[in-house]
């Protein structure tokens, strides 16, 4: 069995929580309890838990451009980034950054964007169209 990763965080609200990763990143609810759920995101464990949650900062930088600190996110295959994006875009969601293609052509060229949960939790999706090139240099 591939070794799972697990995430607890901090989040305002569950019950936007739940509508947030189930309706609109298509996570599966798991257990919960009246103070935190958790969720399977493409196969990693999601623990949010009812708190003040850690506002991003834009204090990362890669390639020139400021991102959120902290964040997290997932890495697809490049089909299943796309199809999120276009989801996305087709609803109106508001990207704190929209797709792009990073480093194109080169050694790790990449698909993402930013999101935010309703909590402010920062998100980056990212697609490869070949994932042995996650830890291309």
């Amino acid at each position: 069995m591939t070794p799972l990763f697990h995430l607890a965080f901090l989040v305002s609200d569950l019950e936007q929580t739940r509508q947030f990763y189930k309706n609109t990143l298509g996570a599966q609810e798991g257990r919960s309890t009246d103070t935190w759920v958790d969720f399977s995101f493409h196969g990693h464990q999601l623990s949010c838990h009812l708190g003040k949650p850690v506002q991003p900062q834009m204090t990362g930088e890669v390639a020139g451009t400021a991102v959120p600190m902290p964040h997290f996110g997932v890495i697809l295959p490049m089909t299943e980034w796309q199809a999120l994006a276009d989801t996305l875009e087709d609803q109106n969601f508001k990207f704190i950054y929209p797709p792009t293609l990073r480093f194109a052509g080169e050694p790790g060229e990449q698909g993402t964007f930013f999101i935010q949960d309703p909590s402010g939790n920062a998100i980056e999706i990212k697609g490869f169209s070949d994932m042995a090139e996650v830890y291309a240099t």
